[in-house]
């Protein structure tokens, strides 16, 4: 699909399909963000040692909105994409690695288990791998969008490994 120039047709179907996805996607994390109460304001998390590396906390809510909604994107290219061997499992992959995604937040901010987040992170990693894989496999576009998402959650794990490190 996506080697070639996107016809009309196809562009439409992309585009019909992330009217759905985008907005699911970007609610569903921000709602877990929400409801676990991440963010550098709670008692707890303030009281913890930061990383050198920690970035200001107002970062985190306009890259996870840039990445859910780029996530979504990508979600609606392998949707919108020819019907192939690989699409069904690309979609599961998908929603399993999305889940694991926003069980996170809840893992480290509301349950405070920092060690286990890390575990949880590194499935995460591997699970965005497989997903690449199989996206890659039905939409080229589809696993370049994921790009960097795998980027922020390689950083969010250095991140969490450091927080159980110093805490």
């Amino acid at each position: 699909m996506d080697t070639k120039i996107a016809s009309p047709d196809t562009s439409r179907s992309v585009l019909k399909w992330a009217i759905l996805t985008v907005p699911v996607v970007v609610v569903l994390g921000l709602l877990s963000g929400w409801a676990s109460g991440s963010g550098g304001d709670g008692e707890w998390f303030s009281s913890l040692v930061k990383p050198d590396i920690y970035p200001p906390s107002y970062l985190f809510g306009v890259v996870w909105t840039i990445l859910y909604v780029l996530m979504g994107f990508s979600l609606a290219f392998v949707l919108a994409a020819p019907p192939t061997p690989f699409k069904r499992f690309a979609v599961t992959i998908f929603a399993v690695q999305l889940v694991v995604n926003v069980l996170w937040s809840p893992i480290f901010f509301s349950a405070h288990l920092i060690a286990f987040a890390f575990f949880w992170i590194v499935l995460l990693i591997v699970l965005v791998l497989a997903t690449m894989a199989y996206f890659a496999r039905v939409s080229r576009t589809a696993m370049l969008l994921l790009v960097p998402y795998l980027a922020w959650i390689c950083f969010a794990a250095v991140l969490n490994l450091r927080f159980w490190q110093l805490n």
